[in-house]
């Protein structure tokens, strides 16, 4: 368990402290550990109070928006925080559990290929978006935000399914290749804004829709009775949505045209 002594004054990177990196250390050893910072040199000794347990097993208490790239490659075992977090949490992640009792910062879940991030709180923007510089976003893996998400949350995201069970804001699903992008209240315009394939499960109002959109009807979707059935254990609310009638739009046809919006029919 890792107790933040106080909030830093400057940022800290705890992309070195997921299970497969400090298993078979000794206390001595973790609190020797430099977190990366933009100031003067820092170790979790520092930062933290340490209390030793099951190292595949990390508990970060009292955590703020300060520290990034929390579980950043992590391929198995459990992460939990409790408080906020700060940029590019669960960054390339393969495996195991990131759950967080708060709210994260830019990019989370960016590049992320397996595993499951849950996050009690909002998401700002980017969500499993790409870094600057990078081709893709999220490849693979769950996510699940139980707050609010920013802006272009999804964007060019290739695999994997992201759940945002409060609002959403504007782009979202922007460019995407692949995978699932589930938006269970309303969220903002422009949703899917050059999306080349995947689906876009939408439940509210959008503020606009692109016009290069076709309208291909209301219909019930036997592909969305199974979708229902996968996402039900880690949202109730999805799994709702993805039930019963749904008008689907199909697009973005301004690119490549064999993506989809799954609008929930309310009559």
């Amino acid at each position: 368990m890792l107790r933040l002594r106080q909030r830093p004054d400057q940022r800290l990177d705890l992309s070195a402290l997921v299970p497969h990196r400090i298993a078979g250390k000794a206390a001595a050893e973790i609190e020797r550990i430099e977190l990366q910072t933009t100031k003067e040199r820092v170790t979790v000794g520092d930062a933290f109070r340490l209390r030793m347990g099951a190292l595949e097993q990390i508990r970060i208490e009292d955590a703020c928006d300060r520290l990034d790239r929390i579980g950043q490659d992590m391929g198995e075992g459990e992460i939990v925080v409790e408080g906020d977090v700060g940029l590019q949490a669960g960054r390339g992640m393969r495996g195991g559990t990131l759950a967080i009792d708060g709210s994260a910062g830019n990019w989370a879940a960016s590049g992320m290929r397996g595993g499951t991030i849950e996050i009690s709180g909002a998401a700002a923007e980017r969500l499993g978006g790409p870094l600057p510089g990078k081709t893709a976003g999220m490849r693979g893996g769950i996510v699940v935000i139980r707050g609010n998400a920013g802006e272009r949350a999804g964007d060019r995201m290739r695999r994997g399914v992201i759940i945002v069970e409060g609002n959403a804001g504007a782009y979202a699903g922007s460019r995407m290749i692949a995978g699932t992008l589930v938006l269970c209240r309303d969220c903002g315009a422009m949703p899917g804004y050059l999306m080349r394939r995947g689906t876009i499960l939408l439940a509210g109002d959008c503020g606009e829709l692109s016009p290069t959109f076709v309208d291909c009807g209301i219909h019930e979707l036997g592909g969305m009775r199974l979708m229902a059935a996968f996402l039900r254990p880690y949202s109730t609310r999805a799994a709702s949505l993805a039930s019963g009638r749904l008008r689907r739009l199909a697009g973005d046809m301004a690119t490549l045209g064999k993506g989809e919006l799954l609008v929930k029919d309310r009559r």
